[in-house]
């Protein structure tokens, strides 16, 4: 049963992306939210996840505030499904689609110095962030959450093989491609706002959540640049990418009190993006202990 489900949910994968790749990306992105905000009235324990998440996270917004946030949480998320497979055609630095501001000169090879590490959040359309290391040239490593579905993971997998990228599954098999990308003088991509059950509680809105230590860790041991990138949604299939300055890297000689610290500064940065646009925000995780 298993399998013929794997089977069934992967046909399915195929045959959207299939469709939505036939249409122009606007059109895509809008039946993608359509989609989405369809869906989304149907998944009744997701939506509670996500009321119970943004009630205490964001206490100040009413309830007709709150199911607004939900609305734009699915259509975001449609939207990002609907526009994946239009992904590699974009060019970031030469169109229309996307306007790059930063922080930092872009231009300038030594305010970015390799290696370094992009960190991004499940945020608008995240996946548009990578596109500014790979068309700069740069030998970016990304990783990601396999899916369970190995048929699905082949799927996805394709259309992020289009936009260029080393892209490696957590685990691992991750863990010694970011050596390597180090080692390399890389550049390294990855969300860092999921849950890590063995991380480090760290507050996260008022609240401990469990963070994943890695890019501390790295940023610390290898003296590596952690440098966040955020994606928002603007009308009809456009975006802003913004690259911020690196987070300040403490080194105190107390390893856990500074990795902490780090950990927090990253928390901190998305709460701010989410804080300003919270209907970007992927609310349905599990992000803090039950």
């Amino acid at each position: 049963m298993k399998t013929l489900r794997y089977l069934f949910e992967a046909g399915l994968l195929w045959l959207v992306f299939a469709s939505l790749s036939l249409l122009p990306i606007e059109r895509a992105s809008a039946v993608g939210g359509f989609l989405g905000r369809g869906l989304g009235r149907i998944m009744t324990r997701k939506n509670a996840i996500a009321r119970a998440n943004i009630k205490a996270s964001l206490p100040e917004l009413d309830e007709a505030q709150t199911d607004e946030v939900i609305r734009g949480m699915w259509d975001n998320l449609g939207r990002f499904v609907g526009e994946t497979p239009h992904l590699h055609k974009i060019d970031v630095y030469h169109g229309d689609r996307v306007s790059v501001t930063a922080d930092v000169d872009l231009s300038n090879p030594a305010t970015t110095p390799m290696p370094a590490i992009f960190f991004n959040a499940h945020f608008g359309n995240f996946e548009v962030s990578s596109l500014l290391a790979i068309q700069r040239g740069l030998e970016l490593t990304i990783v990601y959450r396999e899916a369970s579905n190995p048929w699905s993971e082949k799927i996805i997998q394709h259309w992020r093989n289009k936009r260029g990228g080393t892209w490696v599954p957590k685990g691992r098999d991750g863990a010694r491609a970011l050596l390597a990308s180090i080692r390399n003088k890389g550049a390294i991509a990855i969300l860092a706002d999921q849950k890590f059950n063995e991380g480090v509680a760290v507050p996260f809105f008022g609240r401990d959540a469990m963070t994943a230590p890695a890019i501390a860790e790295l940023a610390l041991k290898y003296d590596v640049p952690l440098v966040p990138v955020r994606v928002r949604r603007l009308p009809n299939a456009h975006f802003n990418a913004h690259v911020f300055k690196p987070i300040d890297i403490p080194r105190t000689g107390d390893k856990a009190a500074d990795v902490r610290a780090i950990l927090l500064a990253v928390n901190q940065t998305f709460e701010s993006w989410i804080r300003e646009n919270p209907d970007h925000w992927l609310w349905i995780h599990r992000r803090w202990p039950d």
